[in-house]
């Protein structure tokens, strides 16, 4: 909230202490004027006798309600003529929401006449726009005989509220509940004509009902004007209705600095939202006025312009006049000016700071009647004034111009406005969040590739070191397969004893060159043979079942369970199998010296051979006797299906 209205509220808390010790003391005189009429009046009735006591028990009443007259007096809301309004007294509206009395300024030492709302002080004005203030305790409101309203001090003149063309007596001044303070006209009819009311001359705040705008009948003019911090010098802002465009305008000496906008569904353009909500405009165009007007069913809710051209609620500024300076810019309803100095540059602004200045080449301005508004103005037309503040603090009047933006912050001091671009430190504000945006940015995607970059390495490095293995295994692609066992089980039943591997159709392809004839070592009942390398080097030999052979996948799964339990050192050991589509392979070790046939059959090798053979056969029967004693398989052998490995 800003400090204007927390230094109204503060006045307005004294104020509301001064009133609950002026409640408890009329409380107290009452009951003391009780006890009085009471020890007077019945002593006096007991010493007659019973016939008289009747007769006096209604004089007896009539006292005591005559006790509580000045009760009645204080819950007033209305002055007859005659009637005075003393500075430690006041007037109330029927359901207390609203009170007139007078105030005590800042410096507690001059009054004010003022309507008192929710703990807030409105001044009110004289038909002439003359305040209602610099009074002392000796002030007093009254109405007299002839209906004129006014304030009486011995330190000033009277200020005139009202003074009708030709005396009048019927006449009555009542606050009423909307915190209105009427003058009113009795007729013989019974009827009441209105003379006077303290809504035609708003102060700095704007109640419900209050109107804006123009009274074509008189040529009066509705408007808020900002109240300076003494109260005594001429405002310099002021909020007014514009019937022509329907908005709402602020003036800053008489030059439009801000508008509204136009009102749409109700709203205000450059009104906030929460300013305007539970509020219902009227607006209304004749030949009697053009005006602007709100009610609501909110309780204590109003509008005030600040000295500063802030336009505020009970819970603080919603529009910032105070921040227009004539720039091509219309953000926030500002307007534009036609003599901005050349020295100043779009989104140079005033910001208050506080401490002390250096006075060094300052320009003293000690005319009373200067607020801050003045000196900002005065500073701004001014290219070599670089801040202001107050020349004194006190009434907030003066200026003291600046020439340096030097300036000393210890905790303590006053308020000096000095000058900022706030488009350029907005704009470095701006930089350095995109800069650090981009940096962070930056950083997460570094980080986020080299983890990604990481991973995928580390996967690759497996990936090739199974591969060098043989590995890999490649999820079957057959219908048949998966529908006959899983992978997971197959693989268990094939490791077991012997720990065969399960070889994937890639690796196979690269090993034989893709069945190339090049590779190609014979061919059996059942398939060609192949030669093949690992990528790890190791040698082996593959054996291609035929895809026209009538052994289905059980069969091939049962044979190489068989085959796993054959060991024996004569027994070309089997290494893996590999399964892809319709295709079964078995994986061998690699036998480099051909086979027995070539041996036995071939004259030349013979030769070479000599004795050798005979151990050959040997250990050829040998694997034989093994082969065929186990029982496990009847085949057919011929001599080329034996390798040799020397």
């Amino acid at each position: 909230m800003h400090q204007a209205l927390k230094v109204r509220l503060l006045i307005s808390k004294s104020k509301l202490e001064c009133k609950l010790v002026i409640e408890s003391m009329k409380m107290v005189i009452r009951l003391g004027m009780i006890v009085c009429h009471v020890l007077l009046v019945f002593p006096f009735y007991l010493t007659h006798e019973k016939k008289h006591k009747l007769e006096k028990l209604p004089a007896f009443l009539l006292l005591l309600w005559l006790s509580t007259f000045i009760h009645v007096k204080a819950a007033n809301d209305s002055l007859k003529p005659g009637d005075t309004l003393n500075s430690s007294s006041e007037l109330s509206s029927k359901n207390n929401k609203f009170s007139l009395g007078f105030g005590l300024l800042e410096d507690q030492e001059s009054r004010y006449l003022t309507i008192n709302y929710d703990d807030m002080d409105i001044v009110l004005r004289s038909d002439r726009n003359q305040l209602a203030v610099g009074l002392d305790d000796s002030a007093v409101l009254s109405l007299n005989h002839s209906g004129v309203l006014k304030i009486e001090s011995q330190q000033i003149k009277p200020i005139i509220l009202y003074s009708p063309p030709q005396p009048i007596n019927n006449t009555i001044a009542t606050l009423l509940d909307t915190g209105n303070f009427v003058l009113q006209q009795f007729h013989p009819n019974g009827s009441k004509s209105l003379l006077w009311q303290s809504f035609d001359y708003p102060s700095d705040t704007l109640l419900p009902t209050m109107k804006l705008g123009v009274n074509r009948k008189t040529g009066h003019h509705w408007l808020l004007r900002s109240l300076p911090k003494n109260l005594v010098v001429a405002s310099a802002f002021s909020l007014e209705w514009e019937p022509m465009e329907k908005e709402l305008m602020i003036r800053r000496r008489g030059k439009v600095c801000w508008r509204s906008g136009k009102l749409r569904k109700n709203r205000f353009e450059h009104i906030s939202e929460d300013a305007q909500r539970m509020l219902k405009y009227s607006i209304v165009s004749n030949g009697d006025e053009d005006s602007f007007s709100f009610t609501t069913n909110e309780e204590n809710k109003f509008w005030f312009i600040q000295d500063d051209g802030q336009l505020a609620d009970e819970k603080g500024d919603f529009v910032r006049a105070d921040l227009c300076f004539g720039y091509n810019n219309t953000d926030g309803g500002c307007q534009t000016w036609m003599n901005i100095p050349k020295c100043r540059n779009p989104g140079d602004v005033f910001q208050s700071k506080f401490g002390y200045a250096k006075w060094d080449n300052a320009t003293l301005e000690t005319n009373t009647t200067y607020v801050l508004s003045d000196c900002e103005a005065s500073c701004w037309s001014n290219c070599n004034c670089t801040g202001f503040q107050a020349y004194d603090p006190k009434n907030g009047t003066g200026c003291v111009f600046l020439t340096t933006q030097i300036y000393y912050s210890d905790g303590s001091g006053k308020n000096i406005y000095m000058l900022v671009n706030k488009t350029q430190h907005n704009s470095t504000k701006s930089k350095r969040w995109i800069w650090i945006s981009i940096v962070t940015v930056t950083t997460l995607l570094i980080i986020c590739v080299s983890i990604s970059w990481l991973t995928f390495m580390k996967r690759k490095n497996v990936f090739q070191e199974k591969k060098r293995k043989g590995m890999v295994m490649e999820k079957p692609h057959s219908t048949t397969f998966n529908e006959v066992f899983a992978t997971e089980d197959f693989e268990d039943d094939l490791r077991k004893g012997n720990n065969l591997k399960v070889f994937s159709y890639t690796s196979v392809m690269a090993a034989t060159n893709m069945f190339s004839s090049g590779n190609k070592l014979g061919q059996g009942g059942f398939g060609p043979v192949y030669k093949g390398i690992l990528p790890s080097g190791e040698e082996i030999a593959v054996k291609r079942l035929s895809k026209y052979s009538s052994q289905g996948i059980v069969e091939f799964k049962n044979e190489l369970t068989l085959i796993c339990e054959l060991q024996h050192t004569n027994l070309v050991q089997l290494l893996g199998c590999c399964i892809h589509e319709e295709e079964r392979i078995l994986i061998y070790e690699y036998m480099p010296n051909k086979s027995l046939d070539f041996y036995l059959f071939v004259v030349t090798c013979l030769q070479n051979m000599q004795w050798k053979v005979f151990s050959l056969q040997n250990q050829m029967s040998t694997a034989l006797e093994y082969y065929y004693l186990k029982s496990l398989v009847e085949e057919k052998t011929q001599a080329f299906m034996m390798l040799t490995a020397h």
